[in-house]
């Protein structure tokens, strides 16, 4: 007697088990680090690769195939870096990043700020109640009508901007409206400076 084999409850995925698996080796081939999670690999799957899954499903595999940070080891040539990221010219890359911080008079609000990796200049920056993808975009907006007059279409043609892998920040309204102003597309973040320090600073935190 054969026993029954198990199977997908469901419709069948738009991308198979044996390709997402696939996939997720060539990102983690192609990363310097140690110890990423599957968090980091959904989200850079999804930004880079367009490859649009759940963070269950990449866990999964991961998992099942001993990919997970414990089981990993150093890939290729280590990087060094030296703790800082500045550029030659103004205007050639942003970091953006948001921070829940308490105030005594609204409470808990949301404080996002964009920061000019040339001299730490703050671009924007936008406090609100709701920290959502749209609120994310504003201290962007304000540095393009600052820096480049405008907000229209390919505003900061060559800029390129730096940021976390928050769920404000890989949301589709978000990177498509990024794509409309920057047209360059999106830098995922460098390990180092962490960019939660830019809105502390900003802040006063």
């Amino acid at each position: 007697m054969v026993p029954l084999q198990p199977k997908r409850r469901g419709p069948k995925p738009k991308v198979s088990d044996a390709d997402l698996l696939a996939a997720i080796r060539a990102d983690l081939q192609a990363s310097p680090f140690t110890g990423e999670g599957h968090r980091k690999v959904w989200a850079r799957l999804r930004i880079l690769s367009d490859i649009r899954v759940s963070k269950d499903r990449v866990c999964r595999l991961m998992r099942e195939n001993a990919l997970l940070s414990p089981h990993r080891v150093r890939q290729g040539t280590p990087v060094l870096h030296d703790g800082s990221i500045q550029t030659k010219a103004p205007n050639q890359m942003w970091g953006t990043d948001g921070i829940r911080i308490q105030t005594v008079e609204d409470g808990w609000v949301w404080v996002f700020s964009a920061v000019d990796h040339f001299d730490a200049c703050c671009v924007g920056i936008h406090a609100v109640k709701i920290g959502n993808r749209f609120a994310a975009l504003q201290p962007i907006a304000q540095g393009l009508q600052a820096e480049f007059g405008t907000t229209g279409a390919n505003a900061g043609k060559g800029l390129v901007l730096r940021m976390d892998h928050g769920t404000q920040y890989t949301a589709d309204d978000f990177l498509k409206r990024i794509a409309f102003w920057v047209s360059t597309g999106v830098s995922p973040s460098l390990p180092s400076p962490r960019p939660t320090a830019w809105p502390s600073a900003s802040t006063g935190r």
